[in-house]
This record gives structure tokens, sequence and C-alpha cells, in this order.
């Protein structure tokens, strides 16, 4: 059974959906692994029924495939979907940056800020890639959340999940990871001066340097 600490107020279910999540994201169940949920609920000290509605709800993020009487699966990695995925976070990664600017709360702003000082402490081009992904998906997670819209915020999670997945596949082949993850000083610096305009430039630059790089190498 998770300790509260674990549970940090979540459900059961919002824990294993989270937990499952993070690992499907990263490839640390690989695409087309098999997923049973009897053995989930084992490791995680949880029951079946969670772990089942932390499935349900990770299909609905495309991020497993259930298929009748074979089972469920981590959904496989198409290379293919970049362009399409970047078309709409070209599109939707500036407004949340912009909304951002305008919109984010004290306490949001606060967050923002421990992300930015964190990212100027850091040596990136020293640091893990595991790391470096974690960084990226903070700052993303924290833009989305200030921009005050939840439903643009769960849009861009769903395919900034996708995208890293593309991104984990990858990102051996890359050179200079960490100067995509660098570029979020400069966005964080915009939000938070409330320069509307420039975190949205710079979000959609941050965007479509992602697919350009990942081109580069497929």
């Amino acid at each position: 059974m998770p300790t509260l600490e674990e549970l940090d107020g979540r459900s059961l279910a919002d824990y294993a959906t989270d937990v499952l999540r993070d690992r499907l994201i990263v490839l640390d169940i690989p695409p087309g692994t098999p997923i049973n949920d009897d053995l989930i609920g084992k490791e995680l000290g949880i029951g079946r029924t969670p772990v089942r509605e932390a499935i349900k709800r990770l299909e609905s993020e495309h991020l497993v495939s259930v298929y009748a009487r074979r089972g469920t699966f981590a959904s496989t990695v198409d290379i293919t979907d970049l362009v399409e995925i970047s078309e709409i976070r070209a599109r939707l990664e500036p407004l949340a940056a912009a909304r951002a600017a305008r919109f984010a709360t004290p306490e949001q702003q606060a967050r923002l800020a421990e992300l930015l000082e964190a990212l100027r402490a850091a040596d990136l081009g020293h640091t893990h890639t595991r790391e470096l992904m974690r960084h990226d998906l903070d700052v993303h997670r924290a833009i989305y959340a200030a921009s005050g819209n939840a439903h643009l915020q769960n849009v861009l999670i769903t395919y900034d999940n996708l995208a890293t997945r593309i991104w984990c596949l990858v990102i051996g082949r890359m050179p200079h990871v960490e100067d995509h993850v660098g570029e979020h000083v400069a966005l964080l610096e915009a939000v938070l001066d409330g320069r509307a305009d420039d975190a949205e430039r710079i979000a959609r630059e941050h965007v479509d340097g992602f697919e350009h790089a990942v081109r580069a190498v497929i």
C-alpha cells in the first residue's frame, strides 16, 4: 500500500495513473509491452480496480492500447505521428505561454520561478538525459497550469506526452539535448516578466526546433 506521502492527496486510481503514465512516457515500459493489471497492482500495493481505472484513462491519452481477447499493451510509438503532433503543439503551446504570462497566479509564478532557478543552477551539459527530460516535462506542465484554461492544459499534456515518447525513442541520436532544454530559461523569463508576445514567440520556436531536431535524426 502506498504511503500517505506517496499518495499526496491523490486517490489510488490517480496514483496508479501517474506512476504508469510516467513509465509509459519515458519508455520505461517499452512500446508494445503487455500490461498486466494484477501484477501492477501487486507491485504498487493496490488492488486491481484502481489499476483498471488508470488503464482506462491512459487509453484515452493514447498511451495504452486495449484489444479484445488479446489484452492491454503499451501503445506503439509511430515517428510518422510527429508532424501531426507538432502541428497541434505549434498552435497551442504559444497560446498557453502567452496566457501564462498574462494570467499566472502568484502561486503559479512562484512555481515557475522555482523551475527557472533550478535550470539556471543546473549544469545542463553534464546532466543525465533522464533529468533533462524531467526538467522539460516540469516546465511544460507548469506553463500549461498557469495558462488558466483547464481544457487547453489537458489537451497540451496529452500531446506533449506523445511528443516526449517520440523524443525518448531517438534521444540517443540527438546532439545537444541540453540546448533544447536550456531554451526554457528564456521562455520562463518571458512568462514571469509578463511579456506575452515574447513568450508566445519563444514557445513556437521551441516546438518547431524540437520537430526539426527529431526529423534530422530519423
